[in-house]
């Protein structure tokens, strides 16, 4: 078989995979379980993302990527060429690979990905920021001459970009994103009700109940714990509105980041994103009532992206169409 191009979101909780002219292939968690004592991996995916905090001392499940970033490389790699095998078994060439990056990262971040995914088997391997991916998966024109907003918030960092022309004019990117929220839920009940719960509880809670913006009609959802004082298991259950008290601080940091992103925006481009409004894409602008906070505290209208979890694989996925363009560049 031909090597295949493939694009991948490389992101901190999970991986998507995009195959020129199959569409999207795969989607797991970023989570590799390695046995301690030999090095080898035992599970990568949904497997390894069950481990996770329940592994005996010789095994440990983690997530290689933290803040959008590579933070265990050797991992990386080994996930990185457990996710291509799966995707094209054996190939005859190795395929080329187009990754997708946060906007701010360092040359030393951008070379880690390089090497792990070249070592991984990729022929050659291209790099395209984050925001501009989601933009194209978003289903926008960034070709023309105006500005389109994007805001993705993805699992290790939020990444605002204003983009015309095809790159981006003004961009920040903040280590705020779905890992926070889940932090900000843990340390909440521990504070307040001295009930210690792991990561993948907080996760459940927030797409369950999460939200950041008052509702109309309060959930709830009970959950187990360690009780911090008895050191016994406990059950607690936990509304909506305590919810919105835990996410604000790294709701609002969003808001901010993205306030500050239009304080820097040309007038002119600025026009334009207030004639249009601000896309959100990536898993983490799915809690609820992040897109009103944003609109109330921005006056722009904030719309979010039909396949907000997917747009930057699909965007990355079009992307491959230009290859040829930029090998002869």
């Amino acid at each position: 078989m031909f090597g295949q191009d493939i694009g991948i979101d490389l992101g901190t909780a999970t991986v998507i995979a995009y195959v020129k002219g199959k569409g999207i292939v795969l989607r797991e968690p970023s989570v590799v379980a390695v046995n301690n004592i030999t090095g080898d991996v035992l599970a990568v995916g949904h497997e390894a993302r069950r481990m996770l905090g329940r592994t005996p001392g010789n095994i440990v499940a983690t997530r290689p990527l933290r803040d959008g970033v590579i933070s265990d490389y050797t991992v990386t790699e080994k996930m990185l060429k457990y996710f291509i095998s799966k995707i094209g078994g054996r190939f005859l060439f190795a395929p080329r690979i187009m990754i997708c990056i946060p906007s701010l990262v360092t040359e030393v971040e951008k070379k880690a990905v390089i090497d792990a995914a070249s070592n991984a088997g990729a022929r050659k391997v291209y790099l395209i920021e984050e925001p501009i991916a989601a933009a194209i998966g978003a289903g926008i024109d960034i070709s023309k001459p105006c500005g389109n907003m994007i805001v993705d918030i993805g699992g290790g960092t939020t990444d605002i970009a204003v983009i015309s022309l095809g790159g981006s004019v003004v961009s920040t990117s903040i280590k705020v994103a779905g890992d926070k929220f889940d932090e900000a839920i843990v340390k909440y009940i521990k504070r307040k009700y001295n009930v210690m719960v792991g990561e993948r509880t907080a996760e459940d809670l927030k797409v369950n109940v999460g939200c950041v913006y008052p509702k109309i009609q309060d959930v709830e959802m009970d959950i187990r714990g360690r009780d911090l004082i008895t050191g016994l298991p406990r059950t607690l259950t936990i509304h909506s509105s305590e919810m919105m008290e835990a996410l604000e601080e790294p709701a609002c940091m969003i808001v901010d980041a993205v306030h500050s992103v239009l304080e820097k925006t040309p007038p002119e481009l600025a026009a334009d994103i207030s004639d249009k409004g601000i896309y959100m894409t990536g898993g983490g602008c799915l809690i609820d009532g992040l897109d009103k906070l944003l609109q109330e505290r921005t006056g722009i209208n904030v719309m979010i992206a039909e396949d907000a979890v997917s747009c930057v694989a699909l965007g990355t996925g079009k992307a491959l169409d230009n290859l040829d363009l930029i090998d002869r560049k």
